[in-house]
């Protein structure tokens, strides 16, 4: 949707177009940073439309670690990383958001740094333990990039953590571009989850692309993984797409929601 519109403005379109709720966005503009500074009368605002419209925020995109890594060699970088993380957990508590996706890699980590490994891991128990607290899941999205592309990689770290705390959302069209590139299948990479992911964003792909591909132009068979994370006991899907200035938004957004819905209904009637 247009960034010009109101959160309220938001919640009545993803109403209109059949959504059951939205997932708010921490990137790491300032614009989308501010809101973990909005203050007790700027959240009962959004608590108060999301009665009004019938529209929730469940979760939140935390990318805003894309700048500032919590595995960054820069101390100082490293330490802003780790304050959007508390920031972010206690305005997810405040909202009574249940899942925070957090990103599991970026540009600025270094894969073969033993440093930025070490980094990543303590910082990560850390904000597992602020998250524990305020009883907020986070959970690793499986990014476009080496460090943290699969279910697989992800479940290293889920099984270091060893908390409830930590699971997995899974990007289905990132994991399927991974698949391709390994030769792998998506199904096995989804079973060895199984029990850790707490929700799956449904993005369509083509191999190389990971952004701003309509759905039904890519390569991504959402009716098999709707299946296999369905089976495993998954019950809240995310319709990741977006608005590229066209004028038919609206019609768009209707579209994005028929088009996952019918995946659904393919599944539950078999």
């Amino acid at each position: 949707m247009p960034n010009s519109l109101s959160m309220k403005e938001k919640m009545i379109e993803a109403k209109n177009a059949n959504f059951d709720f939205l997932e708010i966005s921490i990137d790491e503009t300032d614009e989308k940073l501010n809101r973990l500074k909005w203050d007790k009368n700027q959240k009962l605002d959004l608590l108060k439309t999301s009665m009004e419209t019938g529209i929730k925020v469940m979760s939140i995109c935390l990318s805003g670690h894309r700048k500032y890594p919590i595995g960054s060699e820069d101390e100082k970088i490293r330490n802003k990383g780790m304050e959007i993380m508390a920031d972010t957990i206690d305005f997810a508590s405040d909202l009574g958001i249940r899942i925070i996706q957090i990103a599991g890699y970026d540009e600025y980590y270094k894969p073969s740094n033993e440093n930025t490994k070490q980094y990543f891991l303590k910082n990560l128990r850390l904000s597992v333990q602020m998250s524990a607290k305020k009883g907020v899941i986070l959970a690793f999205e499986t990014m476009e990039t080496e460090f943290l592309n699969t279910v697989a990689k992800a479940m290293h770290y889920v099984n270091i953590i060893n908390s409830p705390y930590l699971q997995i959302y899974p990007d289905l069209g990132n994991i399927t571009n991974a698949a391709v590139s390994y030769g792998q299948q998506v199904s096995e990479d989804l079973l060895v989850g199984k029990g850790h992911i707490a929700a799956l964003h449904l993005k369509e792909t083509v191999p190389g692309k990971f952004r701003e591909i309509p759905y039904g132009t890519g390569h991504v068979n959402f009716n098999e993984a709707i299946n296999i994370t369905y089976a495993m006991g998954v019950k809240m899907y995310l319709a990741e797409f977006w608005y590229t200035g066209n004028t038919d938004w609206q019609e768009q957004l209707k579209f994005a929601n028929q088009f996952i819905r019918t995946k659904f209904k393919e599944l539950l009637t078999k």
